[in-house]
């Protein structure tokens, strides 16, 4: 019953931030089971196609009528179809106005979630985005561009909480990023970190703070396909160099919960 509910499903699948690897093994199953895959190839490496065998369709110079014109063609001839999303769907992935035409058209869909590249940014890093005592909030956002962003979630009205703030596709205006992060409240010394091509066998790591890292990123040529961290967590981390200010109570000896007593 599985496999006849999945032939006639509309997969967007999530792709991971890169690293062939980092896909999901059931977006990885759905994809050699393809039978017709449109993928975004400005940003899907093309190792992630390897071994597939359905028609292949790149929807980098494609418009949203030409790109659910595919879709909806191949399924309407009965072939499984994958459309093939970078990182996460659910994060900038634009599937709202492809699921709309789905939902028109009475076909129906799923999504198949990925791992996203504010994870793998973290992962990267070797730091957790939330610390005891330090940051118990991660905010994921951008800077308005040519795609505005609502008044209300500027970056200078978000960086009023001083939380773990990861900004997407804003590194070709880092300098506006950092004055942005500085009238909110950051301090200067506020670490932060810029990951380009995160997971990409070309992945290079910038650190610096809010002083420092628009000097940084111009000189080493980042514009684009890049993710900005900001935080105190970069700092108090293994990775940053600093223990943390408090333990987590997880594995507290003296904190008991459901599968734990308490040490005396």
């Amino acid at each position: 019953m599985k496999e006849t509910t999945e032939r006639f499903t509309v997969f967007f699948v999530g792709a991971g931030p890169g690293d062939p690897e980092l896909i999901t093994v059931k977006g990885r199953r759905l994809l050699l089971e393809a039978d017709c895959i449109v993928y975004t190839g400005s940003l899907v490496p093309e190792a992630l196609l390897a071994g597939v065998t359905g028609m292949v369709h790149n929807s980098a110079g494609l418009n949203l009528d030409e790109v659910m014109a595919l879709v909806i063609s191949a399924w309407q001839q009965g072939k499984r179809v994958v459309r093939l999303h970078t990182g996460d769907p659910s994060i900038y992935g634009a599937i709202n106005e492809q699921i709309s035409r789905l939902v028109a058209a009475e076909i129906p869909f799923q999504v198949v979630p990925g791992v996203s590249s504010a994870m793998a940014t973290a992962a990267a890093l070797g730091s957790e985005l939330t610390l005891p005592e330090v940051s118990q909030t991660v905010i994921i956002t951008r800077r308005a561009g040519r795609t505005p962003v609502p008044e209300k979630e500027s970056l200078s009205s978000l960086a009023s909480h001083q939380a773990t703030m990861l900004i997407l596709l804003s590194v070709g205006m880092i300098e506006q990023v950092v004055a942005e992060l500085l009238s909110g409240g950051y301090p200067q010394d506020t670490p932060v970190a810029v990951v380009e091509k995160v997971s990409w066998p070309e992945e290079r790591i910038i650190r610096g703070t809010l002083a420092t890292i628009a000097a940084q990123v111009k000189e080493a040529g980042i514009t684009k396909t890049a993710i900005i961290a900001v935080g105190e967590v970069l700092a108090s981390s293994a990775s940053g160099g600093c223990p943390p200010p408090s333990l987590s109570k997880l594995y507290d000896r003296h904190f008991a919960h459901g599968f734990r007593d308490a040490a005396h």
